[in-house]
């Protein structure tokens, strides 16, 4: 496997104490974005983007969660231009019905859902359900994506395909090259599963230029960015791990940077959670992505699964949960939310607005054009000059 290219590093004489060196990390309320001298109409904006070979008109992915994407949302969202990607090892696929469990975990209390969800998810998953899942969202006349663990994507990724699955995603908390078990062997060859497959293979998460480089060289389509920053994630207080999202971004958008250069295919470097308005939208794929994965966003949508709530996808673990079932509410339907018109000034309700007005002020015809935008460091930027809306808890003071 090629050794990914040496790159200049961030890293500078910056100590945590004697003997341990560290590096500074920023994320997406660190930093903002900077107008230049060009500036453009919002229709000449166009925010199409290719993923495995699939042009999406919007660069918006749905997260396999549960409480965000059924088969009813991912054929809304993906006639819309977006693509949803469905949990294989959820709810929709250990349940014909699945509409009774989503209501037991919207209606049980705090205390008890994690104890009521290892229950539901103890259900083992079914191959029929897998094959009819993946025919009812193509009967809608969209892309089909979903999304498996390694340790069971080749049992449940063959079973998609075969029913017609156009992207498949393995995705697991950190994906490396290989997976060393106690008995010293690998689990999943990933440059093997991919060749053999059939179709486009999105893989994550990972957060450094290294691990992109050598996911890539796997011959994936795509990465998912991000460890521990999603609004029902739990990973960053269970385990200690993550890297802000800005600086994660930019170190795998390096790596993709760099493969391409000496490749000549075209991948995607997909940001992953962490983004719940337009603006950190904005700002990740000035970062380098060139589309964003996003969960709460859209359990937001009265037409959402969830019924108003979030939860992620390691949160019913038998052994360890690495998630919470948060409260989100239900705002508008899941067009309004993608599409707009917005009703509500916190920026979470017309992403595609917000993207496109963003791209328009900053000159950028195209995502590849907004990822050459200026980006800066800005800590006060969500703060100066918001006094009024701090205290009176409105706009970018909401809470």
């Amino acid at each position: 496997m090629q050794t990914a290219p040496k790159v200049e590093s961030s890293t500078t004489d910056q100590f945590i104490g004697r003997g341990k060196p560290t590096r500074r990390a920023y994320g997406f309320d660190e930093i903002a974005l900077v107008p230049g001298s060009l500036t453009l109409d919002y229709e000449l904006c166009d925010v199409s983007v290719s993923i495995g070979g699939h042009k999406l008109a919007l660069p918006l992915l749905a997260s396999a969660m549960d409480g965000v994407v059924d088969v009813a949302v991912a054929g809304r969202l993906g006639k819309l231009g977006g693509l949803a990607v469905l949990n294989l090892q959820g709810v929709q696929t250990r349940y014909a019905n699945p509409t009774e469990a989503l209501a037991q975990i919207a209606s049980c209390d705090k205390e008890q859902f994690v104890e009521l969800m290892q229950k539901l998810y103890s259900e083992p998953v079914k191959d029929e359900l897998i094959a009819k899942r993946v025919k009812e969202i193509k009967a809608q006349g969209v892309l089909a994506a979903a999304s498996v663990t390694p340790n069971m994507a080749r049992q449940y990724g063959k079973i998609a395909v075969a029913a017609g699955l156009d992207i498949l995603v393995v995705q697991s908390t950190v994906t490396g090259i290989e997976h060393r078990t106690a008995a010293g062997n690998t689990q999943l060859d990933l440059k093997a599963f991919v060749a053999e497959i059939g179709v486009p293979v999105i893989v994550g998460n990972c957060v450094t230029y290294d691990a992109a480089y050598r996911l890539l060289e796997t011959g994936v389509a795509g990465i998912l960015v991000g460890v521990g920053p999603g609004a029902a994630c739990t990973s960053r207080s269970v385990l200690g791990i993550g890297l802000p999202m800005a600086t994660a971004i930019a170190d795998c958008a390096a790596a993709k940077q760099a493969y391409e250069a000496r490749t000549g295919r075209t991948v995607s470097i997909i940001a992953d959670g962490g983004m719940a308005v337009g603006g950190d939208i904005c700002k990740a794929i000035a970062c380098g992505a060139d589309a964003v994965m996003i969960g709460s966003p859209f359990a937001r949508a009265k037409d959402a699964p969830g019924q108003g709530y979030h939860w992620g996808m390691a949160t019913p673990s038998p052994v360890l949960p690495r998630g919470t079932r948060i409260k989100v509410g239900q705002s508008v339907t899941l067009e309004q939310v993608v599409m707009g018109p917005a009703q509500v000034d916190d920026g979470s309700q017309n992403l595609i607005g917000a993207l496109k007005t963003s791209m328009s002020t900053l000159g950028a015809a195209t995502i590849q054009e907004m990822q050459q935008v200026e980006v800066v460091i800005a800590p006060s930027i969500l703060t100066e000059g918001k006094v009024f809306q701090h205290a009176q808890e409105l706009g970018m003071g909401r809470r």
